[in-house]
């Protein structure tokens, strides 16, 4: 187990302010209703702040989740969103709730985003672009991405990782461990859930993203993968111009995949377009073992010029994911399996694959994954395939 440095001030004030997001929303209940502070429960009702209504309250658990995640700022909210992507331990009404968390985060001034990008190049900004847009066209919890034009024409977009972020990224991520650990010690279900594993999975995954070399790698993979491809489009990375903290890549454009009322507006073909996402998503794991592992609403765009031929536009690759041969295996018995309906064999391959505990009860295991299903498959496919991929896309599709 990893081992847990003692509180020091600047973690102990952030704590405080964990503490009083926590109250805010209504969430000290939640804590207070665990295995540790059960004896003392009664002590809620001596706190200064439940003397009084709070609005929050009146919200379902899920969505003052949400909200306190959204309010802790952005490392927490990209650890929401890769919670909200497992459904195996989350309940559904607050996976749903995480899965409408938005990486927006204010944005750090143009100025700033030119003194890193030439720092990184050593040279003035002008030597590499024409035009460099100040405004950024987007801000995320990792980066922001301005817009500018190369010498010679050509329009990109040009990510800038945010000044600082690792410092706050290493303040967050210790805090996770110990509010893991706590909860893995505590929590009821906190040895079936593994959660100092879950934290340890997103250490690794969000300081990757910090290194915009390695994204720019698994984007010029995956557009040689899909070289030509009439289904899925990946932009073009501008080596030359890129670094550790400044990514350089093909400008594109497209309409959200989450904004139905356009996509329908435009008359494209939504029963085309599911089955294009199937056929993406099949395509990377089981052709290439390498594919896009981030694939929330606001990385994919839909290439609407042809309404009755829509495709797919990708974004965003700083979360890749590869199989080993035995779990494409796995992988591919269940779904076969599933496409029988044969729930045992199922449950069967999960326990065999190690996916889940050795212990788990077959009959029970059968018993959850048939309540699962069984209202999916008379959906049609467009409705499907929309909630395997993006699960905000149609608001009542449930997830596969």
């Amino acid at each position: 187990m990893r081992e847990l440095r003692l509180f020091g001030p600047a973690q102990l004030l952030r704590l405080l302010h964990i503490n009083r997001v926590l109250v805010r929303h209504g969430l000290d209940d939640i804590v207070l209703a665990t295995h540790l502070f059960r004896p003392i429960g009664f002590l809620r009702h001596l706190l200064p702040w439940n003397w009084v209504p709070r609005q929050q309250l009146d919200l379902p658990r899920g969505a003052r989740i949400r909200l306190t995640l959204e309010d802790l700022g952005p490392i927490f909210v990209k650890f929401g969103q890769m919670l909200s992507t497992r459904r195996d331990l989350l309940p559904d009404d607050i996976a749903l709730e995480l899965a409408k968390l938005q990486d927006r985060v204010p944005p750090f001034p143009g100025e700033q985003a030119r003194a890193i990008v030439e720092k990184a190049y050593g040279q003035p900004l002008e030597t590499f672009f024409e035009e460099f847009s100040f405004q950024p066209l987007a801000s995320a919890s990792i980066a922001q991405v301005h817009t500018a034009r190369l010498h010679g024409g050509r329009q990109v977009v040009v990510k800038v990782v945010r000044p600082g972020i690792e410092k706050t990224i290493r303040r967050d991520v210790e805090l996770l461990y110990i509010i893991a650990s706590l909860a893995q010690r505590y929590w009821r279900e906190g040895r079936r859930l593994r959660p100092i594993e879950v934290v340890t999975e997103y250490e690794k995954t969000i300081f990757d993203e910090l290194d915009l070399i390695r994204e720019a790698a698994n984007a010029s993979q995956l557009r040689r993968n899909f070289q030509d491809s009439p289904v899925l489009y990946v932009p073009e990375v501008f080596w030359p111009e890129t670094r550790r903290e400044v990514l350089v890549m093909e400008r594109i454009h497209g309409i959200p995949v989450g904004d139905i009322a356009e996509l329908r507006r435009r008359g494209v073909d939504l029963k085309k377009l599911s089955e294009r996402g199937v056929e993406v998503f099949f395509t990377q794991v089981f052709r290439d073992s390498f594919f896009h592992a981030d694939m929330h609403p606001g990385n994919i765009f839909v290439n609407a010029e042809h309404p009755d031929n829509p495709s797919y536009i990708a974004v965003d690759f700083g979360i890749i994911g590869t199989l080993s041969p035995t779990d494409q295996q796995y992988l591919a018995e269940n779904f076969l399996a599933f496409f029988h309906r044969d729930y045992r064999r199922v449950a069967e391959l999960h326990i065999e694959s190690g996916w889940v505990p050795a212990e788990t009860r077959i009959d029970e295991f059968e018993s959850a994954i048939r309540t699962v299903s069984e209202p999916i498959f008379d959906r049609p496919l467009k409705d499907i395939s929309f909630g395997v991929f993006f699960t905000d896309a149609v608001p009542d599709c449930p997830p596969l």
